[in-house]
């Protein structure tokens, strides 16, 4: 798994000419060595990024008789010693030299914990021993040892903000009676390093052409992300029982756009965890209602639009200053690459006439020319929505097309009308055909989706 990562995040590197101080955050390495990936890879291809020990016994592997008596030595002797002094001791006073790791290793995987073990670690041991509860494995050794992680999932610890500009953007919505009576969603991005507000676009919901707008912003005015943190209970990982299309599936096809730049995706249902966002949230709620008053604003689109100039002034108040910070984003997309991107996808079939039916209207296939094409009835096409609207669709993963709309009645007639005019074809805009659109790849996709196999979501 590790090779595989090395080998996606270098191949990606050498393609798109991305940024190498990401990369090397991603895989956790210096700069010189995404510089020697870069040359293996160059020489190589993925081949030179299969270890060569794979399948071999390491030769530092400790004798499972070692193992044990550091266990029982730890449990009868220095039971209130941390890992680190232990590890001296073991070698002082029991001629036994490990690393400090491997004695860690060995003792917490029989459930042993240091006394300075981070909550985190206790939570994670929870949920193993739960695990192991529910097996029947051990339950009395369990029992002892939940008496000392006695409500650690209610504790929330105090973290630092990330290193670099770009590697966390938190991400929310958060509804609000923003000018009187009237309840709006503000979905809202905010920069974990430095506290800066990289989105912010009002919808009358929670609803993904909220947070594409959001992303929108953060794609034209920064670049690429390293990561999003949303929460959990939202849309994001909230699928309708029995829903009827992919296109109602928020976390699918937000996901979907984040896979195809490189984004990773997170979410959480602990609201400290995304702490940042939701006080940014509390402080709009005390100052934007006040500052639509005094600006005259009345309703959602003007909002949206002063959004633009108080952000900048906020963020030049409240954010830390960028040339303090190191920024991790990747290399700003063309907006039409952007366009295509941020784009709802669903599967439709043929019908009949030789149209397809999408957001209860007909659609015909275009050609560059213009021209209608027809497929047989049945046919699979991919509907691709673009963020601007225009609407085209994929037939066999090989060939886009643009739709046109098919009106319920004709505005003239060509018999009784005299001032008819034939309608001459227009030749549209049609992208080329490009991986993310292939229908194949994104039903495989959305077929690991594992949040909509859950039936239902509390709110």
């Amino acid at each position: 798994m590790e090779e595989e990562k090395k080998y996606e995040t270098i191949k990606r590197l050498v393609e798109e000419k991305g940024n190498k101080d990401r990369a090397a955050m991603t895989l956790g390495i210096t700069h010189r060595q995404i510089n020697r990936l870069i040359k293996k890879y160059k020489e190589g291809g993925k081949a030179a990024f299969v270890h060569g020990n794979r399948g071999r016994k390491p030769a530092t592997t400790i004798p499972q008789a070692t193992r044990q008596s550091i266990v029982d030595i730890y449990r009868t002797k220095y039971y209130d010693a941390n890992f680190t002094h232990f590890t001296e001791i073991l070698a002082r006073e029991e001629n036994i030299a490990v690393s400090e790791s491997a004695v860690r290793s060995i003792l917490e995987a029989e459930y042993i914990l240091s006394p300075k073990v981070t909550k985190s670690k206790k939570k994670r041991i929870i949920k193993e021993l739960e695990a192991k509860k529910q097996q029947s494995k051990g339950k009395k050794e369990a029992d002892e040892i939940q008496k000392n992680l006695v409500a650690v999932e209610d504790a929330h610890s105090r973290r630092p903000r990330c290193a670099y500009f770009g590697e966390l953007e938190q991400m929310d919505a958060t509804p609000y009676e923003w000018i009187p009576d009237e309840v709006w969603h503000l979905h809202v991005a905010v920069d974990d390093a430095t506290g800066r507000i990289t989105g912010a676009w009002f919808d009358t919901q929670e609803t993904l052409n909220g947070y594409y707008h959001v992303f929108y912003q953060i794609l034209t005015n920064y670049g690429i992300p390293f990561k999003f943190l949303t929460d959990k209970r939202t849309v994001f990982t909230y699928k309708k029982k029995g829903s009827p299309s992919l296109d109602e599936d928020t976390y699918t096809q937000f996901a979907y756009a984040c896979k195809q730049l490189g984004v990773e995706l997170e979410s959480t249902s602990v609201p400290q965890a995304k702490g940042r966002v939701e006080r940014l949230n509390q402080t709009l709620q005390s100052r934007l209602p006040v500052e639509f008053r005094l600006a005259g604003i009345t309703n959602r689109e003007a909002a949206n639009e002063f959004l633009n100039s108080y952000i900048k002034e906020f963020n030049d108040k409240f954010a830390l200053p960028l040339h303090n910070t190191k920024s991790v984003f990747e290399i700003q997309p063309s907006d039409e690459k952007i366009n295509l991107i941020l784009s709802v996808l669903d599967e439709r079939t043929v019908d009949t006439g030789h149209c397809i039916k999408f957001q209860n209207a007909y659609y015909r296939l275009l050609d560059r020319n213009g021209s209608q094409v027809h497929y047989c009835k049945g046919t699979k096409v991919m509907v691709i929505q673009a963020f601007d609207g225009n609407l085209f669709c994929t037939v066999n993963d090989s060939v886009v097309y643009a739709l046109e709309i098919v009106p319920d009645h004709l505005d003239k007639s060509e018999i009784f009308d005299a001032d008819y005019i034939k309608p001459v074809p227009r030749k549209p805009y049609i992208p080329p055909m490009s991986h993310p659109w292939k229908r194949a790849s994104f039903q495989k996709f959305a077929d690991k989706q594992t949040h909509s196999l859950a039936s239902a979501v509390s709110f």
